[in-house]
């Protein structure tokens, strides 16, 4: 059994600029007074769904470019993501595309940074953005979507090395890549070019740069939309609405995530367990995980440790009450591949429920692990919030908590212990 302390920077970190300045004026009859980027979709601002895919594939610093109704957007930020790290820059005057990123990527840290659009969706794999970057050692990397019979897009050309060489203009196009308002940027070779104040990123940057070779692109067929207009706004209600979740989905194609203290064992109300003779399993459990093996791909712990980090805890004595657990566990015929604990003091720590840190990590050590197909069972707000921010389906138990009002977009069921989730499988 793996056992893997986790705390810092997840080491394939990512900083992203997010441009959310835009004014929405195609959207002001569906959406009158907000920035486009916080327009509502399916309960919740569109941002929301930009912020939390890009967490999802590594993403730890944000730097948000504002313009229009800025101290909306910041509000809303500071309630709906606390734990998020992130700066805000605000055009006093709007600088269009290309200024507004100059501007963000003076405030940014690392060599290449990622620039998106905040009122545009695309399910784009960061890390072969990264490889194809750095491999080609562009100037800038772009995420291109491939499309059929569209006509609101321009079309991008790629040579064999991946290399692009045109940007068409737009017109109905059976089949091609777009632009899908994605880009990873080499910082320093970015900020030494002559550019005036003001200047559009796609025209006088992205258009010139072809001609130079400075510019890679990779190819990918995920989830897309623009909500710049008002069709497209409509449509993302019913693409990001919560889709009803049951357990005759599950199959051994799924992995199982579940918190440890008050879901598997009973807590120790203000302080922590801090030896295998004050660790105690809920009756039933061990039971409950064997029959878990035998539906899901991979049974996970993930359980916030802030006691080790605290110093409160002997890390050897948390590996023993790991052990203890997992021999219990095999004593039911079951398995735990892998127990992952955050030992970070600080809240805002990648690692750290509720963000999806350890998630990420555990795919990266078990790769068939997809996170769409998996639930995360907790007992508490911050292991929901944990699972959806890494794009997982979440069941609450009231072993600890009452119960949370429903409907809740952060739970798909809720139930009295984990000995019932294991009656429930078919």
């Amino acid at each position: 059994m793996l056992q893997k302390r986790l705390e810092g920077n997840w080491n394939n970190a990512q900083e992203a600029i997010v441009l959310a300045g835009g004014l929405g004026t195609r959207l002001r009859e569906a959406v009158p007074d907000l920035p486009k980027c916080m327009a509502p979709v399916a309960e919740k601002p569109f941002l929301y769904y930009v912020i939390t895919r890009l967490r999802q594939q590594g993403v730890q610093k944000f730097i948000f470019s504002l313009g229009y109704k800025h101290e909306a957007i910041e509000a809303w930020l500071q309630q709906a993501f606390p734990l998020l790290t992130y700066k805000v820059c605000v055009e006093a005057t709007p600088l269009g595309t290309g200024g507004a990123i100059r501007l963000a990527l003076q405030e940014a840290e690392g060599e290449n940074v990622l620039a998106v659009n905040g009122d545009s969706f695309f399910a784009f794999d960061l890390n072969a953005v990264q490889q194809t970057h750095i491999a080609s050692k562009a100037v800038c990397t772009l995420a291109l979507k491939q499309m059929q019979h569209f006509d609101r897009y321009g079309v991008v050309t790629l040579n064999e090395a991946g290399t692009i060489t045109s940007f068409k203009e737009k017109q109905f196009y059976e089949t091609g890549l777009i632009n899908a308002g994605t880009y990873l940027i080499n910082k320093a070779a970015f900020l030494q070019k002559p550019f005036p104040k003001k200047f559009s990123f796609e025209n006088d940057f992205l258009e010139k740069a072809v001609a130079e070779g400075g510019l890679s692109g990779t190819t990918g067929d995920g989830y897309f939309i623009d909500i710049g207009i008002p069709q497209d706004y409509l449509r993302a209600q019913s693409d990001f609405a919560q889709k009803p979740f049951t357990l005759t989905k599950i199959d051994k194609s799924w992995t199982l995530f579940l918190d440890r203290d008050g879901v598997i064992n009973e807590e120790k109300d203000g302080s922590y367990i801090f030896h295998t003779g004050e660790f105690v399993f809920y009756p039933g459990v061990p039971e409950a995980i064997g029959k878990f093996t035998r539906y899901f791909k991979h049974v996970v712990i993930v359980t916030n440790q802030r006691g080790i980090g605290k110093g409160l805890m002997d890390e050897k004595a948390l590996h023993a009450i790991h052990q203890l657990l997992s021999d219990e566990v095999k004593k039911n015929n079951g398995h735990i591949p892998a127990i992952y604990y955050a030992t970070a003091v600080n809240s805002t720590d990648f690692f750290r429920k509720p963000n999806p840190g350890m998630a990420l990590e555990a795919v990266k050590d078990f790769p068939d692990i997809d996170l769409s197909r998996s639930i995360m069972v907790g007992n508490n707000s911050s292991d929901m919030k944990f699972g959806r921010s890494a794009g997982m389906h979440t069941v609450f138990l009231t072993t600890t908590n009452e119960p949370m009002p429903l409907p809740d977009f952060d739970i798909d069921l809720q139930l009295p212990g984990l000995t019932t989730l294991a009656e429930l499988l078919p």
